[in-house]
Formats: structure tokens, C-alpha cells, sequence
């Protein structure tokens, strides 16, 4: 019995290097890429520290944070109670007819930031899809990796996403080991980054793919002590997500409950289909708003739900 478990731990060991291996190979390739890119780094920061204010057709005059790093971004408009407004873009779901369509939209709408990412990204188009945005416009981008393996120097900044509502270590710290060589050497700016799931209502492609537990739509409690948990190791932005597709965005209770604890920016989104709940949930204390299945269903919703946003932070300002 002894020998048949220690042969099984055996194999689960040279399993778990065969995998460790692969990745490390693949930051290894990464970090050669890097390398050879150049005066990519000297370009990035040229183009960070220049950007421009895009017109907005929403009437609302937004104030831009020039030659200011994301976070100092994100940490000002909490301050201030100036709301953000986010597209999240899925690079395996977006149609470059849309693509086109999307950008158009955001820069006259003016979104704050795009979020890059998705649970799987399998048909490698990440980089096409920076690349498209990078042409297009100057909103910064920001990558939402669901795995270690969605890196890219293109962007400005990543989400260091560590999921803390769950218990699976690998996405608590493991994958974040993985990457931390490359990280280190990228001019990607660092955005230390809690993650919270929020049950939905529905299996979401996250939860399956992360093989953890959501917070239960009704546990504020637990989702404030989450929160502050993670505030207190140490990240620097918390975000709730009901996932992709949720039947029930994240209620304006947990909201208001999870914003009132934390000193850090809070991020929502998950579910958010019309301008009137962008509007609530920024109401109740989301520093940032994401949308993402909605617009990509119609993107003409872009400039309602930026005005809608955006007209929540003016009103909080008032009052």
C-alpha cells in the first residue's frame, strides 16, 4: 500500500513539473521577445506620458490624468468621486466589424480604459487585438488575464489578478510565480489586484475554469471581510465580478457594504446590461464599472453607459 502511494505521488509530482516546465519555457520565449523588442520600453513611456484628451460627445468634461501611472489614475478618481468606465474585450468573442465599431464608440464616448482578457483566449488573436486598439486610439489598455499564459508587452498595465474569494492556491499565488520573471523585466505597470467572485446566479465560464466557489449573492458580510482581508495584504484594487454572462449582476447592497469598508478603489462588474444598473452600481459605491457581454451584443450602449457612469460620480460630487 505504501509503495502504491508513493508511486502515485510520484507521478502527480512529475506531472506537476512536466507543466511547470512548459511555462517556464514559454516565459522564457516571452522574455527573449522582450528583449529583442528594442526601444519598446522608451516607446511605451512616450506614448504613456503624452496621451492626449479625447473629446466626449457625453457632455461631461473628464479630467485626464497626464503623465500619471494607472494606479495614481485609478486612486485619484476615488478620491475625487470621479467614476470610470470600462469596456472589457474578450479576444475570443470580438468581431473586427465590431472591433472597428467598439473603438470608434469609446474614444467619442470617452471611455477611461479598455480591460483585455478572457477565462480561456485560445485563437491567439491577443496581441491583433492590442494592436488594433494601440492604431485606433490612446485609452489605455489594461490586460484581465484568466491565465498565465495571456501576457503581452502591447498593453500599459495588467491586472495582477489573485483570486481571494476562492481557495484555490494555484490562483492565489502559483500562477503568479510563473509569471513574475517576465513581469519584472516588461514595461507593463503592475496593478496588484483582488479578486472576487460573486455568485451570478448562473455557472459562469470563471468559476468553472477556476474550480472554486463563488461569494453567495446574499453574503455581504463575507464579501466586506474578503475585501478588507485582501486590502490589508497589501493589493491595491479590489473587483467584484458576477462572470461573463450573469444571470444577477452584483447587488447594489454588497456594493455600498464593500465600498464603505475599503480604501482602496473597488471595481464592479459582471452582468451589466443597461445604463440604469452601471448607473446604481456607481451610485452605491463602484469606483469602476466593467461591461463587456452587453456591448458586445450592441455596441451602440458604450455612450449610454459612459454618460450613465460618469453622470453618477457628478451627482455624488453635488451631494
Amino acid at each position: 500500500m505504501l509503495n502504491v502511494r508513493l508511486n502515485n505521488l510520484g507521478q502527480q509530482m512529475l506531472s506537476c513539473y512536466i507543466i511547470i516546465e512548459s511555462e517556464l519555457k514559454w516565459i522564457d520565449k516571452k522574455y527573449r521577445d522582450l528583449c529583442n523588442y528594442g526601444s519598446y520600453h522608451n516607446k511605451f513611456t512616450s506614448i504613456r506620458n503624452n496621451r492626449q484628451n479625447n473629446l466626449s460627445l457625453i457632455g461631461i468634461n473628464r479630467q485626464v490624468q497626464i503623465n500619471m501611472d494607472l494606479y495614481h489614475s485609478f486612486e485619484e478618481a476615488k478620491r475625487t468621486q470621479q467614476k470610470k468606465f470600462v469596456v472589457l474585450i474578450d479576444p475570443d468573442k470580438v468581431r473586427m466589424g465590431n472591433m472597428d465599431q467598439i473603438l470608434d464608440l469609446a474614444s467619442k464616448a470617452a471611455v477611461d480604459y479598455f480591460f483585455i482578457g478572457g477565462s480561456l483566449v485560445v485563437n491567439n488573436m491577443l496581441d491583433h487585438c492590442l494592436d488594433s486598439i494601440k492604431k485606433a486610439c490612446d485609452i489605455p489598455m489594461i490586460l484581465f488575464p484568466g491565465n498565465s499564459f495571456q501576457l503581452s508587452y502591447r498593453a500599459d498595465g495588467i491586472l495582477f489578478l489573485s483570486l481571494i474569494s476562492g481557495r484555490n492556491a494555484e490562483l492565489l499565488i502559483g500562477k503568479h510565480v510563473i509569471t513574475a520573471p517576465y513581469l519584472r523585466v516588461s514595461p507593463l505597470e503592475i496593478l496588484p489586484t483582488g479578486y472576487m467572485l460573486i455568485n451570478g446566479g448562473v455557472p459562469t465560464t470563471v468559476s468553472y475554469m477556476s474550480n472554486t466557489q463563488p461569494i453567495p449573492q446574499n453574503k455581504d458580510d463575507i464579501a466586506l471581510c474578503t475585501a478588507v482581508a485582501g486590502e490589508m495584504l497589501g493589493l491595491k484594487l479590489m473587483y467584484m465580478d458576477a462572470g461573463s454572462g450573469a444571470k444577477n449582476p452584483v447587488s447594489e447592497s454588497m456594493i455600498e457594504l464593500v465600498s464603505g469598508g475599503l480604501k482602496i478603489p473597488l471595481i464592479v462588474g459582471g452582468g451589466i446590461r443597461t445604463p440604469e444598473k452601471a448607473y446604481a452600481n456607481a451610485k452605491a459605491g463602484a469606483d469602476v464599472i466593467v461591461v463587456g457581454n452587453a456591448i458586445e451584443k450592441d455596441p451602440n450602449l458604450i455612450i449610454e453607459m459612459s454618460l450613465a457612469v460618469k453622470e453618477a460620480g457628478e451627482k455624488m460630487k453635488v451631494f
